[in-house]
């Protein structure tokens, strides 16, 4: 008889609120959240609810302001910021609605930066980064910059970039957001191989209902909190843009 799985991620009563002037405002509140390895889930909800906060806190990139945030059971806040740094770079990978690609840099040495943050050799990097730009269509354009490619292809490397370092967990924050239908397709295609292949945790913060019913599992934000009871959420998210930073 197998032993209890260790969730990858682990959420107890976490809170997030910032100080805006003489108010306090609260984005996150008490909310619980448990994530088994491997797992793909959606996130919904109007806009400015939390969902990118709630991203940025899973990922490292904030701090919570309540609450306890595990990542395979080690609480996130007994660590260093050099820890935190090398967490993020070794154990999560990012893909965020507006790309964040480098635009000295061509296809091939955006894909390749978080493999060579993390020392893996240059060559071994290269070869990785050349075998996943190629795997989502993009073989051709390894030499071009970003400004030389499309939306599409901007948001392919940066899904290419957010696992060539082989992470267990994935962020993402409204990868079809910008896209045109068929684009958008494309990428939410490519994330659910990537998480069959790979077996890398998939969450996803979206306004695509088609997307979020592809990953299966949706949770919906609001009022600080997370509920898995889909009937509980209001039609209004659905196949509404995100217009808010939160």
């Amino acid at each position: 008889m197998g032993g209890r799985v260790t969730p990858l991620v682990e959420a107890r009563g976490l809170g997030k609120s910032y100080v805006d002037g003489p108010s306090v405002v609260r984005v996150l509140a008490d909310l619980d959240l448990t994530v088994m390895p491997g797992e793909r889930l959606a996130v919904v909800g109007a806009s400015g609810v939390g969902k990118s906060t709630l991203l940025h806190l899973l990922g490292a990139l904030d701090r919570p302001t309540a609450g306890q945030l595990l990542f395979d059971g080690v609480d996130l806040a007994t660590r260093s910021e050099n820890d935190l740094a090398a967490f993020r770079n070794r154990e999560v990978g990012f893909v965020f609605q507006f790309h964040h690609l480098l635009g000295d840099f061509t296809a091939l040495e955006n894909v390749m930066l978080p493999a060579l943050i993390a020392r893996e050799p240059l060559r071994a990097a290269r070869a990785r980064a050349r075998e996943l730009l190629e795997r989502v269509g993009l073989g051709d354009r390894l030499a071009h910059r970003p400004g030389a490619l499309s939306g599409g292809e901007q948001q392919r490397v940066a899904v290419a970039r957010a696992i060539v370092h082989r992470p267990r967990l994935v962020l993402a924050d409204e990868p079809t957001g910008n896209l045109d239908p068929a684009t958008g397709a494309s990428v939410q295609a490519l994330l659910l191989d990537l998480n069959r292949e790979h077996g890398a945790a998939l969450i996803v913060a979206t306004h695509n209902p088609g997307l979020a019913a592809a990953l299966g599992r949706t949770l919906y934000l609001a009022g600080g909190r997370l509920t898995e009871a889909e009937a509980a959420a209001p039609v209004a998210w659905r196949g509404t843009r995100s217009g808010g930073a939160l």
